[in-house]
């Protein structure tokens, strides 16, 4: 099998999928998610030898190549640009068990879908604020949340890789969700698995398979502090992807009725 080499946004010779949630739903949490950071904050964050060719992102959607960092045997971390919406490399067409935007903690381990790479393909998926929606006056807001100063953060990401045997493979990844913390818990009952700096390395140990240390890693992330904002409802649409995404709006009014 070959692999599909190009590194553009949207680049492929694969036919879109269907993205879906954990529960079947097209819905999910952390559907978008930016990275701003320069390819310079990138390389020294995630000890990379080199800065990733990675341009600034507002709105990055499923379907689309998003950055992420695996290890190699030698142990040595290297740059990758995997198709978000997971195939689980059992499937027997591209699109009869993919799409899987989201991995949920509490099941990771026994899904079919997810089992082996968790167990052996896990990767980091950088990135500076997510976007998630809630109700107000009618309509869904989008608002973006983000650590002070837009400190860089991972996701806790797994992948896996798919193809014929005479035809590309396609690399593509999920990223882990979890309960959500307090401070998030009013746009939606979950949240993203944000690992801290210390759980990196043992994450992305392609020598550790045992299940239990690695759900321990999972049960030490949480909310390192994530503040939120309101931002235009032009994050909705995907082809959107400039700064404008990420700008600051007045928060809108609650509906209220006075009968």
């Amino acid at each position: 099998m070959q692999r599909d080499r190009s590194r553009g946004q949207n680049a492929s010779v694969f036919a879109p999928v269907s993205f879906r949630a954990p529960g079947g739903t097209v819905g999910a949490v952390c559907g978008r998610f930016t990275l701003t950071s320069t390819p310079e904050s990138l390389a020294r964050r995630f000890g990379l030898a080199e800065p990733p060719a990675q341009k600034r992102r507002y709105n990055i959607a499923p379907g689309q190549d998003v950055l992420a960092v695996r290890s190699g045997a030698d142990g040595a971390r290297r740059a990758a640009w995997l198709r978000w919406g997971l195939v689980p490399r059992g499937s027997a067409a591209r699109g009869s068990g993919g799409g899987w935007i989201n991995a949920r903690v509490e099941t990771v381990a026994e899904r079919a879908a997810f089992r082996d790479a968790f167990r052996a393909r896990r990767c980091l998926v950088p990135a500076d604020g997510f976007f998630e929606w809630a109700e107000r006056g009618g309509f869904r807001q989008p608002y973006r949340a983000v650590l002070p100063g837009g400190e860089l953060f991972a996701f806790a990401g797994l992948w896996e890789p798919w193809g014929e045997a005479e035809g590309p493979t396609l690399e593509s990844c999920a990223i882990l969700t979890q309960d959500a913390s307090p401070g998030l818990r009013a746009l939606h009952d979950r949240m993203p698995v944000v690992l801290p700096p210390e759980a990196y390395a043992p994450w992305l140990d392609p020598t550790l398979h045992d299940v239990a240390p690695l759900r321990a890693l999972l049960r030490a992330a949480g909310d390192p502090g994530f503040a939120t904002y309101p931002v235009s409802t032009r994050v909705n649409q995907p082809r959107f992807d400039d700064p404008a995404c990420v700008k600051p709006v007045a928060e809108p009014p609650l509906q209220t009725t006075l009968f």
